[in-house]
């Protein structure tokens, strides 16, 4: 037999099988971290360009709109309270740029403006955080039902089982009680009994009545 034949051959033996494992819960929280940074750094300078363009822009125009963005760009943070925090910043430059921006254009199209670019942002940001909500419960219904799955053991495969005692070989090489093994490969547990037939043959003085097929001597 050569060794590829018996690398093949231990491969195929039960409980052998790759795993490659993921990468780590510090690694994730890391990652998770560092896109927080990221978001926090991207809608900040986005909202002060938007205000730098609000305080060159005349008034009349609706150059707030774009705040909305931001809003939307504050959902890749991990805690939903930033979107509001953001959506509270950008409300405030909204404000600010009514009163430092050139002054142009009728002032009831002025304020129809900027309560309409307040109203976008806010009405962002709730639907925004809504639908977050609904992706998180999602996620963790995901991870919950993965979870358990990951506890599930199943037995697959052939198993090496000797044909005289029963009892059954693993990837190791060590024989284990057929019991022993399907206990430590699943979720079964066992409960010993005996049956009326064994019953029958072991304890004749309590069980009385013709012996089964295949018990006889």
């Amino acid at each position: 037999m050569t060794n590829e034949t018996m690398a093949s051959g231990q491969k195929d033996m039960p409980g052998s099988v790759d795993c490659q494992s993921g990468p780590s819960e510090p690694d994730i929280a890391a990652e998770r971290g560092r896109n927080n940074i990221r978001t926090v750094i991207v809608c900040t300078l986005l909202a002060l360009v938007i205000l730098g363009f609000d305080l060159l822009i005349p008034l009349g125009v609706a150059d707030s709109i774009p705040y909305i963005a931001v809003v939307l760009l504050s959902l890749r943070h991990e805690q939903r309270r930033f979107t509001v925090m953001m959506a509270v910043f950008c409300s405030v430059l909204t404000i600010l740029g009514f009163f430092f921006s050139p002054p142009s254009g009728e002032m009831w199209k002025v304020l129809t403006n900027r309560a309409l670019a307040l109203f976008a942002i806010w009405v962002t940001a709730v639907l925004t955080l809504q639908r977050k909500a609904l992706e998180e419960k999602r996620d963790q219904a995901i991870r919950e039902r993965e979870e358990a799955m990951a506890q599930v053991k199943i037995l697959q495969g052939f198993l090496p089982i000797c044909a005289s005692c029963k009892k059954i070989r693993d990837d190791q090489g060590a024989w284990s009680q057929m019991e022993v093994y399907i206990r430590d490969h699943s979720e079964a547990e066992f409960s010993h009994g005996i049956c009326p037939d064994c019953a029958r043959k072991l304890y004749p003085e309590f069980y009385p009545g013709p012996e089964p097929d295949g018990h006889s001597s």
